[in-house]
Order: C-alpha cells, then sequence, then structure tokens
C-alpha cells in the first residue's frame, strides 16, 4: 500500500473517532517520519538520524513503557509514518494492537528486540521474553547497526550513526569500569519487577531476586513472593532495592519492611527517560543508573 494511500485511510479513521487529523507526514515537512514507541529509543533514533527524517516518540518522558497509550490522532498519523521503530518483545502492551494496523497497512516496522540475542526473565510463577535489552549498552550497538539498515532501505542516510556508536561503546566501557569496582559478592541486585536482566547478563550481576516477580509492571506480587523474596535478600545481605522512578516504590516499601536488615530503596529511570536532568537522554540514564547502583551496593554495613 502507498503511503498516500495509508494517509487517506488514516485520515478516515480519525474523522470517524472525532480526531483533527490533518495533512499526511509532518507539518510541511518532506522528511521521512520515522514513529517511535518509546522514548528510550526515540532518543536514539533522533541521535542516529539526525536532519535526516523526523522522528516522532509516542512515549511520553516518565510514562510505564507496559501501559502507555496513545491518542486517536497520534494513533492515524503512526499509520502514515515511513518506519515504525519499536522495542518488541512484549514490552508495549498498550499500543501493540496500534502498531499491528500500521504494519497491515504497509508501513515497514523495525523491531529493536529482534536485533539482539534476547533473554528470558523467569521465577516460580512463570517466565517470558525479557524486553528490557537497552539495559545493556552492547546489546544497544547492535540494534543501532541493524536500525541503520533498516533506515536505508527507506531511503534515510542517518548521518549520526557513526558518532552515536562510538558514543555507545564508550559508555560500555564505563560501565564496566564502573562495576568492576564492586566486590564480586556485591554485585547483587533487587529491583521492583525484572528489568536488568540484561545488565546483569553483560557486567556479571546476580539478579537475587523482584519484588513483583515478572517482566511487566502489571503483574502483581503474592504474599508468598514477598515472603521468599524477604528471605532471599536477607540470606544475600542485599543493602538496596532498585524501584523505577515511573513507578510507586511502594511494593518496594512494603518488602523492605519485611526484612529485618536495613535497605534503601533508590530510584533508578530504568524504564523510561525522565523530561529533565540527567535521565533526559538514553546515555545520561545509564550513566546516572550506573552511578546509583555502584553507590547502593557499595554502602553495605
Amino acid at each position: 500500500m502507498s503511503r498516500l494511500a495509508r494517509c487517506v485511510g488514516a485520515a478516515v479513521v480519525a474523522l470517524v473517532v472525532g480526531a483533527t487529523a490533518t495533512a499526511c507526514g509532518t507539518s510541511g515537512s518532506d522528511r521521512p517520519l520515522v514513529a517511535v514507541t518509546t522514548n528510550i529509543l526515540g532518543d536514539v533514533v533522533t541521535e542516529v538520524v539526525g536532519d535526516a527524517a523526523e522522528v516522532m516518540v509516542l512515549m511520553p518522558a516518565g510514562a510505564d513503557p507496559h501501559s502507555f497509550e496513545v491518542s486517536a490522532k497520534e494513533a492515524a498519523r503512526l499509520r502514515t509514518a515511513d518506519l515504525v521503530v519499536e522495542n518488541g518483545l512484549g514490552l508495549e502492551e498498550g499500543v501493540a494492537r496500534h502498531v499491528e494496523a500500521a504494519a497491515a497497512d504497509g508501513v515497514p516496522v523495525f523491531t529493536a528486540g529482534d536485533a539482539v540475542d534476547a533473554l528470558e526473565w523467569s521465577s516460580d510463577d512463570g517466565s517470558g521474553p525479557d524486553p528490557h535489552l537497552w539495559t545493556d549498552p552492547a546489546r544497544m550497538i547492535d540494534v543501532v547497526e541493524a536500525l541503520d539498515e533498516e533506515l536505508r532501505t527507506i531511503g534515510v542516510d542517518a548521518t549520526g550513526t557513526g558518532t552515536y556508536l562510538d558514543a555507545l561503546t564508550t559508555l560500555d566501557a564505563e560501565m564496566s569500569a564502573a562495576f568492576d569496582a564492586l566486590a564480586r559478592d556485591d554485585r547483587t541486585l533487587v529491583t521492583n519487577h525484572h528489568v536488568f536482566g540484561y545488565l546483569a547478563d553483560r557486567f556479571d550481576f546476580r539478579v537475587v531476586g523482584a519484588v513483583i516477580p515478572s517482566g511487566t509492571t502489571l503483574a502483581s506480587p503474592s504474599a508468598a513472593d514477598l515472603r521468599d523474596l524477604a528471605e532471599a535478600i536477607e540470606e544475600a545481605g542485599v543493602p538496596t532495592i532498585f524501584a523505577d522512578a515511573s513507578q510507586p516504590a511502594r511494593l518496594a516499601e512494603v518488602l523492605a519492611a519485611e526484612v529485618d536488615v536495613r535497605v534503601r530503596i533508590v530510584p533508578l529511570a530504568t524504564e523510561s527517560l525522565s523530561a529533565d536532568g540527567a535521565a533526559s537522554t538514553y546515555l545520561g540514564m545509564m550513566r546516572s543508573n550506573t552511578a546509583a547502583i555502584v553507590d547502593g551496593l557499595s554502602t553495605s554495613d
């Protein structure tokens, strides 16, 4: 299906639901439109494409990638894009149907999860593909290299690819050096849900467990889950629980109250960029999280 035909179809859909759909693509721009589901990938894509394409990021800063949704106008414009970039691996549960609709209309979809050796999260309650691939900068190098090839198929010369690949290589080296300062026994992680599997795989951490024993924030822990994790934390002597900044820390606080040791709760921007500050870019988010993890795991009594 041509982009013009997709644009007409999307405009009809938007009108039916009362949205104010206008001309296809950007307002007066002839550049290709690349729609990106998450703000983490949105920042990466923006850096890579430079001025060669317009980037439309669907997920707002501070949102939860598992549950955020889009407006009818955004959904209609998604179906007129020249390329959709998604994380995949079940991450974007709230917008998956819109990406599928765009693909059905003939819009090419680049799935970051297809470019990496994907891991699985597992617990006593189940298992599934781990979508949090961005916590490993080495895998993000694979994503950017594959994305560059995909962009070329739609005529986009991504002028920032080389520079960004160098930045990712530097980030990986910095994180390796920072984590090397931790004693082997201190490389243990507890989070509010299974979010650091790739980081643990890359930098040799042990994931003691998660408050929500799932790869998504939409699940809920049972009382037995909390008791089991409390025992594991006490046995491992974990000094800190890391909770995503986009999620309330209530569950982690409840768990900390059940553990008979002093446990800090440290918020990290793990699943969404912040509107400003150090975590407003992917590179900045990874650096600030690295510093917080090292600090949090270096303070056990």
